[in-house]
């Protein structure tokens, strides 16, 4: 990490939102200054200045994916992670916590109305994943090691994550 240059560093909140059958909601994501085959990722975003990590999930799932989710919904801050990517030009750190939040229903319609004209271009699709589909799959996921600390945080174990490289 030390040979790094970062043009812009932020706290951010990811979030695993499971549906009543326990499916994980990834969205499809493709930037070529990223990586050009695409990637699958967990919703969230950053924190914006004087907000809470549960305010910034809340709005960030609704800005998201239309879906209404209250606060009462979310589970703690178990896995902390930092990570660093390039893309649009920039090389990104970013300090996260993941949190675990439910909807109710069966794969719930997902909005676009409210994401940003970058979120517009860069998701090109999303997905209700079961968590046994995630950990055996060969596809690149946002955080990397998804597929292998899943299991673990929804059976409520507390994550801190090493650093990660993603690209």
């Amino acid at each position: 990490m030390n040979d790094l240059r970062f043009d812009l560093e932020r706290s951010a909140v990811r979030v695993v939102l499971q549906d009543a059958g326990g499916r994980v909601l990834l969205f499809r994501a493709v930037l070529e200054s990223r990586s050009p085959v695409g990637w699958w990722e967990l919703p969230g975003g950053g924190i914006d200045p004087g907000e809470t990590y549960l305010e910034a999930a809340v709005r960030e799932l609704r800005e998201e994916t239309g879906l209404q989710v209250g606060p009462e919904r979310f589970g703690p801050p178990r896995w902390r992670r930092s990570a660093t990517w390039y893309g649009r030009g920039l090389r990104r750190l970013q300090h996260e916590v993941v949190v675990r939040a439910d909807v109710p229903g069966h794969r719930p319609e997902i909005s676009h109305a409210g994401q940003t004209a970058n979120e517009l271009e860069e998701y090109v699709g999303s997905r209700w994943w079961e968590v046994a589909d995630i950990v055996a799959s060969t596809e690149r996921f946002y955080p990397g090691r998804l597929p292998a600390l899943l299991p673990a945080f929804l059976a409520g174990e507390d994550i801190d994550e090493p650093f990660e490289r993603w690209n």
